[in-house]
């Protein structure tokens, strides 16, 4: 019996952490999409001299051709963050039900 409980217990622990790091994955990866579309967008809008003020537009040009590009738009990255931030709120979740199970055990067997 005492396994099962164990199994059971370990089972929900890892999915648990799983799950935040799954979540977290998923913020990191929102996040930098934003980031990259506003610095495109404060570019697009401000204009090469606003940006860079000494640089010459040759090397505006370059610049842009480094930034990495976001292959999704601003709406489902924000949803993306809500997502994972909702993930990893349940994931606490799970891991707090673990650790309230395994201290009940510890007291019921103690």
């Amino acid at each position: 019996m005492s396994s099962i409980v164990t199994n059971s217990v370990n089972s929900a622990i890892v999915s648990g952490q799983f799950g935040l790091q799954q979540a977290n994955s998923g913020l990191t990866q929102a996040a930098t999409n934003i980031a990259q579309q506003t610095a495109q967008v404060n570019l697009a809008e401000n204009g090469p001299q606003a940006v860079l003020a000494d640089a010459s537009l040759q090397g505006l040009s370059n610049i842009r051709n480094v930034l990495p590009t976001a292959s999704d738009d601003f709406t489902s990255n924000l949803l993306s963050l809500k997502i994972n931030s909702v993930n990893a709120q349940a994931s606490s979740k799970v891991l707090e039900v673990a650790n309230e199970t395994v201290g009940t055990i510890i007291d019921t067997l103690a």
